[in-house]
């Protein structure tokens, strides 16, 4: 996990934009978390028992409020962690995509399962909630990783509990505040904000069935520990370090388009976002050319600015850890492409960042191999497509991996190599709801989105049913 305001009394808030306190939360008491839980047990059995059609009603009404207060929440997610103002917005429609499909599905998603006919027995699989759900949110896209567990969760028969993160609090008490004015029975949906010790508490209280956690591998694994030996179930969205393969047959400006805006658009600072390419030496040149002019014309600056496309990344201390990973892999023979001096808002120390493409990089470097989270882009020449796929499965993660070609068949055909959870033809950097979203390797387990989302949050229950003649 990434709290790093949390040994301090109350949650602060550091805007990125100016590096001020923009606000503070006090954390839960001992009191208020054991009330919370407690809370959660007493509304479940009733929420469980309430029709299906009804709780779509009321997810569905949540969503029109959030999308009725979208410029709001657009300018708070700017302020809490420095995405441009002109995307913010984004966010909000993407959450309602999610939101609106998981709904949609959900009658078939959590339908009985009927067997065939058997002679004087009646046979059949419900799909029932686990309890409560305990979803621990990042802040890199606040509203969107949120939302993946939570509605599912709530349209299961589950009740809900929130840990946003320190960075971004005021997301779970705008979720807060929409289940509410949707109507949501009191402490069916709930939140907290937690110290890591409290958070330690939560998932090893007995009173939590399923942890649904999004955050790095540190994080993950420490969410492991903490529910060792409770029995629960533990769904983990990690980290990443995801490859496209650019093939000579390649659209070459599409290519370059699309791996661009999937490497630094939220500063790079996305578990998805392409962060090291392959492209065939056949077109090489021409793609570094168009590479770098692209690159030099985004405009690094205050996200609350409309024209900055570029914004700043969470705070200075994630900038340094990417200009380390630059500095580094330059003393190792790296080509820097991007002089920083074109971006003059980018200074050592501050949270402000130009975006940069390396050549001449290899495996040994870091900048190849560890998750870097920010805008910086490694480019590696390869000869053939088994030299492509080779090196794009020589990684620790395996979240997302895409191949640009028009040939599509021979792409599909290469996916299937690929250790990856989502595969991609000709994009990047997204999710489409209806398929699942999945990791392997360090990326994580488990999965959300799509029917298969359902059944991370349900369990199954058998009925036997023998009928006496």
């Amino acid at each position: 996990m990434s709290d790093t305001n949390s040994v301090n009394a109350e949650v602060t808030v550091i805007s990125p934009i100016n590096n001020d306190i923009y606000i503070t939360r006090p954390f839960a008491s001992p009191t208020h978390i054991t009330a919370s839980l407690k809370k959660a047990k007493q509304a479940q059995k009733q929420w469980q028992a309430t029709p299906l059609a009804d709780r779509k009603i009321l997810c569905s009404k949540a969503i029109d409020w959030l999308v009725s207060n979208k410029h709001q929440l657009a300018e708070e997610i700017t302020w809490m962690m420095g995405r441009p103002i002109q995307y913010s917005q984004g966010e909000i429609a993407g959450l309602e995509e999610r939101a609106r499909h998981m709904i949609a599905i959900s009658d078939d998603a959590l339908a009985t399962i009927e067997l065939s006919e058997k002679p004087h027995f009646t046979r059949y699989i419900k799909r029932v909630p686990l309890g409560t759900v305990f979803v621990i949110a990042p802040w890199n896209y606040p509203y969107l990783t949120a939302i993946n567990s939570i509605i599912p969760a709530l349209l299961s028969g589950n009740c809900v509990v929130l840990k946003h993160s320190v960075q971004t609090p005021l997301c779970a008490e705008r979720l807060f505040q929409a289940f509410t004015e949707a109507g949501l029975p009191e402490g069916v949906f709930q939140y907290l904000h937690l110290t890591h010790q409290d958070t330690d508490h939560v998932i090893s209280s007995g009173c939590i069935n399923h942890v649904a956690f999004t955050g790095s591998v540190k994080g993950g694994k420490a969410i492991e520990e903490f529910a060792a030996g409770q029995l629960i179930s533990v769904g983990l969205e990690l980290g990443g370090k995801d490859p496209a393969y650019v093939r000579s047959d390649a659209n070459l400006q599409d290519a370059v388009d699309t791996i661009i805006d999937g490497a630094f658009f939220n500063s790079g600072q996305s578990c998805c976002s392409i962060e090291r390419v392959y492209v065939h030496s056949s077109i090489y040149d021409a793609f570094i050319e168009k590479t770098v002019l692209l690159i030099n014309q985004y405009q690094l600056g205050r996200p609350d600015n409309l024209n900055t496309t570029l914004g700043p990344l969470v705070n200075g201390k994630a900038a340094d850890f990417v200009r380390e990973q630059i500095q580094e892999a330059i003393q190792q023979g790296a080509k820097p492409h991007i002089d920083e001096h074109h971006f003059t808002n980018s200074q050592a120390g501050s949270a402000y960042l130009a975006p940069q493409l390396l050549t001449s990089v290899n495996h040994t470097m870091r900048i190849m191999t560890e998750e870097t989270f920010g805008p910086t882009l490694g480019i590696q020449k390869v000869e053939s497509d088994q030299e492509a796929v080779m090196l794009m499965n020589d990684s620790d993660f395996g979240l997302s991996a895409c191949i640009f070609t028009q040939d599509i068949d021979k792409g599909i055909h290469l996916g299937d190599q690929l250790e990856t959870g989502t595969f991609f033809i000709n994009r990047c950097d997204y999710l489409d709801p209806a398929l699942a979203w999945a990791g392997i390797k360090q990326s994580g387990r488990g999965c959300t989105l799509s029917s298969i989302g359902f059944e991370q949050l349900t369990r199954p229950k058998s009925y036997h049913v023998k009928h006496l003649i």
